[in-house]
């Protein structure tokens, strides 16, 4: 299998049906997540990222919420982005992918102005995000069922 990706902001109606393929194979078929749950009205308005391999196949997806649409996530700090629904496929897990893809995402909050952005990472992945920077703050809380805790890093 070829490593070789690129992360790339979601333009197209195609890159958008590749990020939510990757969603819908890693939170509903893996995790469990209800589809009801899983795509939602922020979806309309996110900033979706991609990251795909050079012969097209998706790898990896996450999005950013910014604005007032980020509003009930971020405390009202209007400079402050949400990521989220970071997902990567399971035969692409330890290319890197989900670190480029976070770094992605926070180039994309920069070229928007954000001076930070915040997250709610399932617990089992406070690690990851800790060695991209971010940190726990709060009390853990359920999430689709799953243990979550908010992490902050400023860019």
């Amino acid at each position: 299998m070829s490593t070789a990706y690129t992360v790339r902001v979601a333009e197209d109606p195609a890159d958008r049906e590749a990020c939510f393929a990757v969603r819908k194979e890693v939170f509903v078929a893996e995790q469990g997540v209800d589809e009801d749950i899983e795509y939602d009205a922020y979806d309309a308005v996110a900033v979706h990222v991609l990251a795909v391999r050079e012969d097209g196949v998706p790898l990896g997806t996450g999005r950013l919420l910014h604005g007032e649409v980020a509003d009930a996530k971020t405390g009202g700090d209007l400079s402050v982005g949400s990521l989220g629904r970071l997902a990567v496929t399971r035969e692409a897990r330890g290319l890197g992918v989900g670190a480029a893809l976070v770094r992605g995402i926070e180039e994309a909050a920069r070229a928007r102005g954000l001076a930070a952005v915040e997250l709610h990472a399932q617990t089992h992945a406070l690690g990851f995000y800790e060695r991209l920077g971010y940190e726990a703050y709060g009390p853990e809380f359920p999430d689709a069922g799953i243990p979550h805790r908010a992490m902050r890093r400023t860019l």
